[in-house]
C-alpha cells in the first residue's frame, strides 16, 4: 500500500502555519488544479485536487489537525474522518471559477475584484480604479525653433477630478439603492455547465448600487478644465516628433493613474532652407562667369549668421558644396547635420546681353570645343 504524503507538504506550508496561511495555500492550489481549468489534463487534475482537498479538510479543522499532529494518518483513520472521496465531490461542486478568481486578489493582487460566489455571498460595493486616457495635441513651430529649441505654454483642456463629488460622480448626501438588475453584485452571471461566465452589470456599471448623480459632473466624476502646461521642446525635433509629459493627460477615476500628454511636433516649411533629416539644403544660383572663374559667397545659416564659402572655378550645375556641422542638431545624439549647397548656373538669354557680351559669348563658343557631346547618363 502506497504511503500517504504529509498534509503540510501537500499544501506547501510549515507545521506552524496559521489558518489563514493554510486557507490561502489551499485556494492557490485549488485554482491551479481545479478540473474545470484543466480540460486537457482533467484526470490528473482531479487526483491532485482530491489530494489537496483531503489535506485542507484536516488542517483547516483544529480538532482534526491536533489529532493529525499527534498521531499522523493513523490517528484519523479510526475517527470517522477518512471519507475524503465524498468530500472531494462536495468541494469540487462548491468551488467554481468565480471563487477561484475571487482569490486572485488576495493571493496575487491581479485586480479581478470581489465577485459573487456560489454560496451566495454578495460583492461589497466599491469603485474600481480607472486609469485616465492620454491627450494628443499638435503644435506648429518654426525651423528656427526646431534648431534652437523652445518652451511652449499650451492651454490644454483635460478632465480633472470633480470637486463637488470628489470624483465619485455621486451627489453629496444622496441615498444609495441596490441595483435592481444585478441585485448589488455588480455583475450578471450565466452558468454554462462547469463554467460560470460573468459580465459587468450594464445598469450600475459594476458598482452594485445606484445613486443620484452629481449635478456638476453629471455622474462622470470628472470635469473639463483648461490648464496651462509648459512644454520644453528640445533642439533637433522634426515633423512627427512626439514629446511625452507624464501625468498631464486626463485624470483617472477612483484613484486611477492619470494619462499622459503627448505633444506632436509640426515644423513649418522654411522660406529658404529645405530639411532632410539632420541636413539642410540651400539652392544657390551662380552666373556663368562665376561658375567658370569661381567666386566667394556669403552663405546664410539657420542661426541667422553668414559664412564665407569658396566656390571653385569650373563648378557645374548640380554640383554640391557641403558645409559640415552647419545643419540641424541631432535629436538623439550629439553633433549637427550638414548644410548642403545645391549649385545652379543661370544661363542668360542672348537677347539680354550687350554687344560686348555677345562678342565674348561668340569668342567663347569658338574656343570651347565639346568633345563628348553625347554620353550615357549614370
Amino acid at each position: 500500500m502506497q504511503q500517504k504524503k504529509d498534509y503540510y507538504e501537500i499544501l506547501g506550508v510549515s507545521k506552524n502555519a496559521t489558518q489563514d496561511e493554510i486557507k490561502k495555500a489551499y485556494r492557490k492550489l485549488a485554482r491551479q488544479y481545479h478540473p474545470d481549468l484543466n480540460p486537457n489534463n482533467r484526470k490528473e487534475a482531479e487526483e491532485k485536487f482530491k489530494e489537496i482537498t483531503e489535506a485542507y479538510q484536516v488542517l483547516s479543522d483544529p480538532e482534526k489537525r491536533k489529532i493529525y499532529d499527534q498521531f499522523g494518518h493513523a490517528g484519523l483513520s479510526g475517527g470517522g474522518y477518512q471519507d475524503f472521496s465524498k468530500q472531494y465531490y462536495q468541494d469540487i461542486g462548491s468551488i467554481n471559477l468565480d471563487d477561484i478568481l475571487n482569490d486572485l486578489d488576495d493571493i496575487f493582487g491581479f485586480g479581478f475584484g470581489k465577485r459573487k460566489t456560489s454560496q451566495g455571498r454578495k460583492k461589497q460595493s466599491y469603485y474600481r480604479p480607472e486609469n485616465g486616457t492620454d491627450i494628443y495635441q499638435t503644435v506648429t513651430i518654426s525651423l528656427e525653433d526646431a534648431y534652437n529649441g523652445t518652451t511652449l505654454e499650451l492651454e490644454v483642456p483635460r478632465y480633472v477630478i470633480c470637486d463637488a463629488c470628489g470624483g465619485t460622480g455621486v451627489k453629496s448626501g444622496s441615498e444609495s439603492k441596490v441595483c435592481p438588475t444585478c441585485g448589488g453584485t455588480g455583475e450578471i452571471i450565466q452558468n454554462l455547465g462547469f463554467i460560470r461566465m460573468s459580465q459587468t452589470c450594464p445598469t450600475c456599471g459594476g458598482v452594485g448600487i445606484i445613486q443620484e448623480p452629481c449635478e456638476v459632473c453629471n455622474g462622470r466624476g470628472l470635469v473639463i478644465k483648461k490648464e496651462t502646461v509648459k512644454v520644453r521642446v528640445p533642439p533637433g525635433v522634426d515633423n512627427g516628433s512626439k514629446l511625452r509629459i507624464p501625468g498631464k493627460g486626463h485624470s483617472g477615476r477612483f484613484g486611477g493613474v492619470p494619462g499622459d500628454l503627448w505633444i506632436i511636433i509640426n515644423v513649418k516649411p522654411h522660406y529658404l532652407f529645405e530639411r532632410k533629416g539632420d541636413n539642410l539644403y540651400l539652392k544657390v544660383n551662380l552666373s556663368v562667369a562665376e561658375a567658370i572663374e569661381g567666386t566667394t559667397l556669403e552663405v546664410p545659416l539657420i542661426t541667422g549668421k553668414t559664412e564665407k564659402v569658396e566656390i571653385k572655378a569650373g563648378t557645374q550645375p548640380g554640383d554640391k558644396v557641403r558645409l559640415a556641422g552647419k545643419g540641424m542638431p541631432k535629436l538623439k545624439q550629439s553633433g549637427y547635420g550638414d548644410l548642403v549647397l545645391d549649385i545652379n548656373v543661370v544661363v542668360p538669354s542672348i537677347k539680354d546681353l550687350s554687344k560686348d557680351a555677345k562678342k565674348c559669348v561668340e569668342k567663347l563658343k569658338n574656343e570651347q570645343k565639346i568633345t563628348n557631346r553625347f554620353y550615357k547618363s549614370e
